[in-house]
């Protein structure tokens, strides 16, 4: 006769080895562990959305309390981007056209009078170069094409 198999019971605590029994409390940690990473993940996501909707509302908030401030006030409010006025590049073309041929010193001081920043100069004018505003016939000479 064939021997039946017994299911393997599973031991008691009592009848668990040291090693068994750290082994079994390290498979217990990394479990709540675990548990505890995907409840925060959960709060953070929530927390996460909740602070995106308070700040479009509170955006939303502010853009009618500027609307009515510049209401009661008679101004316009600001834009965003380009500044109102002429730039510094339109600046630096009228200059450039009125003299016909000018010396980037020259057209530094003249921009200094004007109270206009000079520190992007060598920039405004490669952008001018590159569009075809200006053109330069020298070496730190700049004229309008033409």
């Amino acid at each position: 006769m064939a021997k039946k198999k017994t299911p393997a019971r599973k031991k008691q605590v009592t009848e668990l080895s040291a090693a068994e029994l750290y082994k079994l409390a390290q498979k217990r940690e990394q479990e709540e562990l675990q548990k505890s990473l995907e409840a925060n993940k959960e709060k953070l996501i929530a927390l996460r959305t909740k602070r995106r909707e308070l700040v479009a509302k509170q955006k939303k908030e502010l853009r009618k309390l500027d609307a009515e401030i510049s209401r009661l006030s008679g101004k316009k409010t600001a834009r965003k981007g380009r500044k109102a006025g002429t730039s510094v590049t339109e600046k630096v073309v009228a200059i450039i056209a009125k003299a016909g041929k000018i010396s980037t010193t020259d057209l530094k001081a003249e921009l200094k009078k004007k109270g206009v920043a000079t520190g992007n100069l060598p920039q405004t004018l490669a952008y001018l170069k590159r569009q075809g505003r200006v053109v330069s016939p020298a070496r730190t000479i700049y004229q309008v094409p033409k």
